[in-house]
């Protein structure tokens, strides 16, 4: 992987936004239930679980949230029944788009999401027409200042980590999806901040956009972004830091 990936920045303006709507919360507390009925509800046996929790606490949600989001997913209190469904789609310019949803009512989601695409010059596609595109890959991110190349090279890498690039304020890592929760580990004990830790999708090549189709392209993912049911989204395309600069302008 090489070059300046503007994914990180974007999802940052997105968290605020999100957390200044109390969408955020919608969102950790249903990875939160998905996390404890699929895994179980002991924080130490279950890595998705805890990077939940993890995430929850960032944001400074209340313990009693916490244990009754995992309460619900084990099945101790009633609860919603959240079904984890991955859409596929294409926006402006040949670009591809993939959205991973938490659901309890899969026809309501998909009509909406099929709305997002329309509204935005996209188009919702079939299951299994995009995913070639992408490659499912463990992402952690650390902070620039936090860790040296040599740092990363030894301890992460030394862990199991495939490769690493510099994405400006932050180093992105990538791993095995089976390797994440070992790479995450490593850095913690060599006392290395995480920032984050998640299994993800990294687009195979990406499509460079500039214009009218940057923006709508941006307003697509965004738009998917802050949809309700909406855990995370990603794309093909990359906008150079001049084309943001002169959108931010």
């Amino acid at each position: 992987m090489s070059g300046h990936s503007k994914w990180a920045t974007i999802k940052r303006k997105k968290g605020a936004l999100d957390a200044k709507r109390g969408k955020l919360f919608t969102k950790l507390i249903k990875e939160l239930t998905v996390a404890s009925r699929m895994g179980g509800g002991d924080v130490d046996g279950n890595p998705r679980l805890r990077k939940a929790v993890t995430d929850a606490k960032a944001q400074s949600m209340p313990n009693d949230t916490i244990k009754r989001a995992i309460q619900r997913g084990t099945g101790e209190i009633e609860g919603a029944a959240y079904e984890e469904i991955i859409y596929e789609g294409k926006g402006p310019g040949g670009t591809l788009f993939l959205v991973e949803a938490l659901t309890d009512n899969k026809n309501r989601t998909v009509a909406e999401i099929r709305k997002v695409f329309e509204k935005n010059n996209g188009e919702l596609g079939a299951a299994s027409s995009v995913q070639w595109a992408f490659d499912r890959k463990g992402i952690l991110t650390v902070p620039r200042d936090g860790a040296t190349e040599d740092q990363l090279m030894e301890i992460a890498v030394g862990a199991g980590a495939d490769d690493y690039s510099d994405q400006g304020e932050e180093w992105q890592i990538t791993s095995a999806v089976s390797e994440l929760d070992a790479v995450a580990k490593a850095l913690e004990s060599a006392k290395i901040t995480v920032k984050s830790n998640a299994p993800g999708y990294i687009a195979k090549n990406k499509k460079p956009l500039a214009g009218r189709e940057a923006e709508v392209a941006l307003q697509l993912f965004d738009a998917l972004d802050e949809h309700d049911d909406v855990q995370n989204v990603y794309s093909d395309f990359d906008i150079s830091d001049e084309e943001l600069a002169k959108m931010d302008g």
